[in-house]
């Protein structure tokens, strides 16, 4: 089991900056090489990857709508999020998600087994 715990969601205006922390712990975190990422949801929208990295490469992705903008790192046990030059089209829950899957970073939501219960960003005009 994996056990994540988003923070740092927030009110912000448009081209504030924001980071949000995911803290991680739990015995299949610390013996498997696990993929980590950050997916958000708008209302009325589906769950997107925005960002992801493989626990043991460092590898990462970026969603073409954050790259540049927006940097996912982490720590032993923590992952981050720091998000610049926030838009308002950046307004959703984000949840941090870990998956066992092997090669890569998954994007698809369906190959993520544990979440975090989330965290809100807003962000105004």
């Amino acid at each position: 089991q994996v056990q994540l715990v988003e923070s740092g969601g927030g009110l912000k205006q448009a081209g504030d900056s924001l980071r949000l922390s995911c803290a991680v712990s739990g015995r299949t975190w610390s013996e498997y090489n696990l993929a980590l990422g950050w997916f958000r949801q708008a209302p009325g929208k589906g769950r997107e990857c925005v960002s992801g990295i493989r626990k043991a490469t460092g590898r990462t992705w970026y969603a073409e709508s954050v790259k540049g903008r927006f940097t996912i790192s982490r720590t032993k046990n923590t992952l981050y999020l720091q998000m610049n030059d926030l838009e308002p089209e950046d307004t959703a829950v984000y949840y941090c998600a870990a998956s066992p899957r092997a090669g890569g970073v998954p994007r698809d939501p369906n190959e993520y087994d544990y979440w975090g219960q989330g965290t809100q960003v807003t962000v105004s005009s």
